[in-house]
């Protein structure tokens, strides 16, 4: 199955996931490295984002991560922004269950992704963005052959200190020969 592996399965997000997902959206510590914002969100506030730009978006597909074993739901990953007619999307994935860092989970969802992404719909270009001192994502991201192709600079303050948002992407035929 395409949105399997041994240790994950990815599956449709659905509004039953919005409470868990208000769960992951408000761990500060969970979005210091993925969301230049940092607010809390109210309930409501979680329940439209789902509705409206997870779900009821035409242009992204979003995934619960799912661990086999314990059937948990640990994160989500998503395809964003998704260009049909130029072949293009940026991704955003993150692993809200914290006890799941670092093993491992983070690459073999996106590969996942990916796979779906490059064979199934077929896209030339899959893009994302990381902030500079996410040193993990950044080794994450080039091993899977993703190319840094900008930066911005300086346009994230964190913990005291301006940060570059670093532009990485990788194209269907980079992917293709990556995998073989």
């Amino acid at each position: 199955m395409l949105f399997e592996s041994s240790r994950l399965k990815l599956r449709k997000m659905t509004t039953e996931d919005t409470k868990l997902y208000h769960k992951w959206r408000n761990d500060q510590e969970v979005m210091h490295s993925t969301n230049p914002s940092l607010d809390v969100y109210p309930m409501e506030t979680t329940k439209e984002f789902v509705e409206q730009v997870i779900l009821g978006s035409h242009s992204a597909k979003s995934y619960i991560i799912v661990e086999i074993e314990n059937e948990r739901s640990i994160g989500v990953v998503s395809l964003t922004n998704i260009d049909y007619k130029n072949r293009n999307a940026e991704c955003i994935i993150d692993i809200g269950e914290k006890d799941y860092w670092g093993k491992g989970y983070g690459s073999e969802a996106l590969k996942l992704l990916l796979d779906y992404a490059f064979y199934e719909m077929n896209l030339h270009r899959v893009s994302l963005r990381v902030f500079s001192f996410n040193d993990r994502a950044i080794r994450m991201y080039t091993k899977l052959g993703f190319c840094q192709e900008g930066n911005s600079r300086q346009s994230l303050f964190r913990d005291g200190k301006w940060h570059d948002i670093i532009y990485m992407g990788i194209l269907q035929n980079e992917y293709f020969e990556k995998r073989v």
